[in-house]
């Protein structure tokens, strides 16, 4: 048995991404970007775009028509309750924290925002404060929380694999992004890049 209604979990979906939505839009100015020139950045975000904007909306509306383990043909069958009941669990958890991530990080970065791997602007500073004082990339680490976490609540195996796509185009990315924040901050990048991890804080 699920520890959430699917239909419960498929109107989650849809409120978490709406809110994100206004959230963006209000911290800053802006709901899409068009992708930076340079196949991997164009991939990155675009592979971001459809996770966000097609792939958990269309879960969202399987999930409350009832018809996800139809449509689904990876879709795995966990017999043990227990079992079920903690990845799901952890999968609501780590969804969860995903979104909340995600949006701390949007606030955080106000006007400064811009796509993954754009060079920094001559107004921009770099911004180490919020969730930035635990991870440098707390967007990336956001978006692969929700990735994971959806396939661990509809224990998609498809799902999973978009996840895993998702780390190799972000680990690709990340050098070239921090490659451009260097030139842009010089020994102030190198002391944050010290000091801070990259997707998972030093705590975990």
């Amino acid at each position: 048995m699920h520890i959430i209604d699917q239909r419960t979990f498929g109107i989650l979906i849809v409120l978490l991404l709406a809110i994100l939505v206004v959230v963006k839009r209000v911290a800053t100015g802006s709901i899409l970007e068009r992708p930076n020139p340079g196949l991997l950045l164009w991939l990155v975000n675009m592979f971001n775009l459809f996770f966000l904007l097609v792939a958990n909306p269309l879960a969202a509306i399987l999930l409350i028509l009832g018809r996800m383990d139809g449509i689904d043909p990876t879709s795995l069958e966990i017999a043990s309750a227990w079992l079920l009941t903690v990845v799901e669990m952890g999968g609501l958890i780590i969804y969860l924290t995903g979104f909340l991530l995600m949006g701390w990080a949007l606030i955080s970065l106000g006007g400064k925002y811009q796509l993954g791997g754009s060079d920094p602007r001559s107004t921009d500073t770099l911004i180490a404060s919020g969730p930035y004082a635990f991870v440098r990339h707390p967007m990336y680490t956001a978006a692969l929380c929700i990735a994971f976490g959806l396939a661990c609540l509809i224990q998609s195996l498809a799902c999973l694999g978009a996840f895993i796509v998702y780390v190799v185009l972000i680990l690709l990315l990340i050098p070239v992004e921090e490659e451009s924040l260097l030139r842009a901050y010089d020994g102030q990048y190198v002391a944050y890049q010290e000091k801070v991890r990259k997707l998972v804080p030093l705590f975990f």
